[in-house]
């Protein structure tokens, strides 16, 4: 269970001072979350929960929350950003989430675009992000981050085959030290993300922690289907592709490996 308590104080003199809200079960943190941005909640505002029961992963995926056992949190962002630059929002979340799981459990994540937080070959977790745009600027964000704990055992029918944190390092993995840290990362990536320099540099520091952004042999599904080798992302963090007839350039959708072992 989580000690809310001590979490609030670990978080003091963060964005987040005062603002966690914890549900022992919720259908969703992303729409508790979305719910109180409309409503005007702070930035900074932080909905976690023990269980959800209607989870959602990116293009309407459910997300499965066993009770207790994964970290489902989602935060409020207001970060006066460029419509241009919301795409690089993503990434710096999974940047964020990889240094918070490589400084609790000691393990490294690779992180595959645009989304998804991996050990080896296995999903570990994801990230979805929700907006709202006021004009050319970003009025709110919601980033949600879903991360497998505690988890023993997945559904056989996922497209990628999963893992928890527990079983990648073979012993319990706090699931409060891990909010707590990635709350702190995110806290940083958001700063960055506000500055131009630091956030033309997003890109750059992804691929240097993604064996999945360049000379990767993939398909591409969504609107943008192609296959092809990936060759590095451009300066609003989409994907490009080298296909037979040239380069794509992903701007929605996810990737799979067509490499065989």
């Amino acid at each position: 269970m989580y000690d809310v308590a001590r979490l609030e104080e670990a978080l003091t003199g963060t964005i987040y001072s005062g603002k966690i809200h914890h549900f022992a079960s919720t259908g969703s943190t992303n729409t508790e979350a979305l719910r109180a941005a409309r409503a005007g909640a702070p930035y900074g505002s932080v909905y976690f929960a023990d269980e959800q029961t209607a989870g959602r992963g990116r293009g309407n995926h459910r997300w499965e929350s066993q009770p207790g056992a994964g970290l489902y949190v989602s935060v409020l962002l207001r970060i006066p950003i460029p419509s241009a630059q919301l795409s690089l929002l993503p990434l710096a979340a999974g940047l964020a989430a990889a240094d918070a799981i490589q400084a609790v459990a000691g393990v490294s994540i690779d992180l595959r675009w645009p989304n998804d937080l991996l050990i080896g070959d296995r999903k570990a977790g994801g990230i979805l992000v929700e907006s709202k745009l006021d004009g050319g600027t970003l009025a709110f964000a919601v980033v949600g981050i879903g991360i497998n704990v505690h988890q023993r055992s997945f559904d056989a029918a996922l497209a990628t085959p999963a893992t928890s944190l527990d079983l990648a390092v073979g012993r319990t993995v706090s699931r409060q030290a891990v909010l707590v840290a990635l709350l702190k990362s995110l806290e940083r990536e958001a700063i960055l993300l506000g500055h131009t320099e630091d956030a033309k540099a997003l890109p750059a520091r992804l691929e240097a922690r993604s064996t999945w952004v360049r000379g990767k042999n993939v398909t591409v599904h969504g609107p943008q289907a192609c296959a092809g080798v990936t060759a590095g992302l451009d300066d609003h963090g989409f994907l490009r592709v080298r296909t037979a007839g040239g380069i794509v350039t992903v701007q929605t959708g996810g990737i799979r490996s067509l490499e065989t072992d």
